[in-house]
């Protein structure tokens, strides 16, 4: 029987590659024809694969409605909430994730430091839009158009002297995030505030979350918080892969490297 469920799903990815006939599947998968059309009538009972008038299978598309109502149903928080934790144990510091709702960037978790110290960030609060690494992180990942709309739509208020001035310099900044893949908050928004910020990407490559940690200066220099990127994109590399439902190799948290 799993000899059976594993031929059955191989064809799936080969379907994904676009239609084939009988004998395409059955030379993909190393059976009789026979065999690999009992597995495509299966299938097709069950809406996974569909076949056209030339009589070449393709994928279903019950398969895209099954996929779809997975991801609506996938909650990034409750994925990613662990993994956080386990951050937070790891650095002792402030961990946010944010994500971008109607042309807002909103805090739907934190984890407290350790330290005295705390912010006053809260959850379902809306990020400086302009300043914040994470809203950098998930506005960078619009298409340039919609970069630059919103960017002319902003205002940019002047939080400390290290705040972005205007919307030019707000697309240069948003461009090197892009290319590097992470973001900073450097005193952006509070002169005493630093913060490293990396994303969370679903399936198709697309950032669907952006996790920081933060501390203020009190507690650690913003050199000595920059030695936590590779950290801290570790666990949103580990997050990604769990929300994508592909496995993570290592717990990233707990390697201090």
């Amino acid at each position: 029987m799993s000899q059976t469920v594993d031929r059955a799903l191989s064809i799936l990815p080969l379907l994904a590659e676009g239609p084939a006939d009988l004998g395409q599947v059955a030379d993909r998968l190393g059976v009789h024809k026979s065999t690999a059309l009992r597995l495509l009538r299966t299938l097709h009972e069950h809406g996974l694969v569909y076949r056209q008038s030339d009589q070449r299978y393709r994928l279903g598309a019950r398969l895209f409605a099954l996929a779809q109502e997975a991801m609506e149903n996938l909650d990034i928080r409750e994925i990613a909430h662990p993994h956080l934790v386990r951050l937070n144990e790891a650095c002792g510091h402030t961990v946010h994730l944010a994500v971008h709702e109607e042309n807002e960037v909103l805090y739907i978790d934190k984890v407290e430091s350790r330290y005295p110290v705390r912010m006053y960030s809260r959850i379902g609060k809306p990020v400086a839009i302009t300043v914040a690494a994470v809203a950098k992180l998930l506005l960078a990942d619009l298409p340039e158009p919609e970069r630059r709309a919103l960017a002319d739509k902003l205002d940019y208020p002047l939080y400390t002297p290290r705040s972005t001035p205007n919307a030019p310099a707000f697309l240069r900044e948003l461009e090197q995030v892009r290319e590097q893949g992470w973001a900073t908050d450097l005193g952006g928004h509070e002169e005493s505030i630093n913060c490293v910020a990396a994303p969370i990407r679903g399936a198709d490559g697309r950032v669907v979350a952006a996790m920081s940690v933060s501390a203020p200066n009190v507690v650690v220099t913003a050199e000595e918080l920059l030695t936590l990127l590779p950290q801290v994109r570790r666990t949103a590399d580990a997050i990604s892969g769990e929300y994508s439902g592909r496995t993570p190799v290592t717990d990233p948290a707990k390697d201090s490297a």
